[in-house]
């Protein structure tokens, strides 16, 4: 398996790859950031991954989507941050850096900034069509950073704005940035559903019911990670990157919650608008009919 060494995934999976989960299937991690785990699916590498569900539309044929494990929820999108407050207009013609072109932070950036900036360009430094009389020109210019180094590149000036995901939330002041945007506050009032961030998938030649044992593991791993919180603290902290114990603990408060322990029909129907909204704009491929059945 591959996940993020963010707090949400140690946590939510600490007791699974300790082998404490009871019957659980025996899992050998390796940490990877996201961007690497959806390079990863598309090339059919491990068994289990932790991907963005922007990258499914690219895979779902080799692999299943586990109906526990990943993470959604409300409040939590990725956020679109400047050195100076401003608003969706100044980001015309400018430079912005992104985290990955698969993750689903740059598919919900891409879906806001269609409504609010104007065209996007359908590939880094190719620059965006400009309509006459229509929105703002758009975008000038997409960056792909490793997330942590998003927030130096904006607050250095190497970049006029950056998309930022995980713990950023919570420590961008500290950089003295702004937030001009949150996709999680425009996927929610455009749409009701909850913000579908990472999922977690595994691969279709294990065969069904070993598929069902590891989606039972995933889901026991978070319900045990819940009853027994100070079991994980050590292991979390470990891979948190020098992140601050308080800020873990947000972290982890944000992003492992009902929808990491059962996707249920809400969860399902936040995907599934997701990648439907998205293939609708011509940002993905469309989904299957059955598609995204366990």
């Amino acid at each position: 398996m591959a996940h993020s060494p963010c707090p949400n995934d140690t946590f939510a999976f600490h007791a699974w790859s300790h082998g404490l989960v009871p019957g659980a299937p025996e899992i050998d991690v390796t940490f990877a950031d996201v961007d690497i785990t959806n390079g990863m699916a598309e090339r059919g590498e491990f068994d289990i991954l932790k991907v963005s569900y922007a990258v499914l539309p690219y895979v779902l044929d080799e692999w299943t989507l586990l109906p526990c494990g990943g993470a959604l929820g409300r409040g939590c999108g990725p956020l679109v941050l400047t050195c100076e407050p401003g608003t969706a207009d100044d980001l015309a013609g400018k430079t912005v850096a992104v985290p990955s072109e698969r993750s689903t932070a740059y598919l919900l950036f891409r879906l806001w900034a269609a409504a609010s900036v104007g065209p996007l360009p359908s590939a880094v430094g190719v620059p965006p069509a400009k309509p006459g009389g229509g929105p703002p020109a758009g975008i000038g210019k997409i960056e792909v950073l490793p997330f942590d180094e998003i927030m130096p590149a904006v607050r250095d000036g190497h970049v006029d704005a950056g998309l930022v995901i995980h713990e950023a939330r919570f420590t961008y002041q500290n950089y003295g940035l702004h937030k001009l945007a949150d996709m999680g506050e425009h996927w929610e009032a455009t749409t009701g559903l909850p913000i579908p961030l990472g999922a977690i998938i595994a691969k279709r030649s294990l065969g069904e019911a070993r598929l069902h044992d590891l989606a039972a593991a995933a889901r026991q791993s978070v319900l045990m990670a819940w009853d027994e919180p100070e079991a994980s603290r050590s292991y979390v902290l470990d891979h948190a990157q020098e992140m601050d114990p308080a800020v873990a603990d947000q972290h982890i408060g944000l992003y492992v919650n009902e929808f990491t322990a059962a996707l249920g029909d809400d969860g399902y129907a936040a995907v599934r608008g997701l990648l439907t909204r998205a293939a609708a704009e011509g940002l993905v491929p469309p989904l299957g009919p059955h598609a995204l059945e366990f």
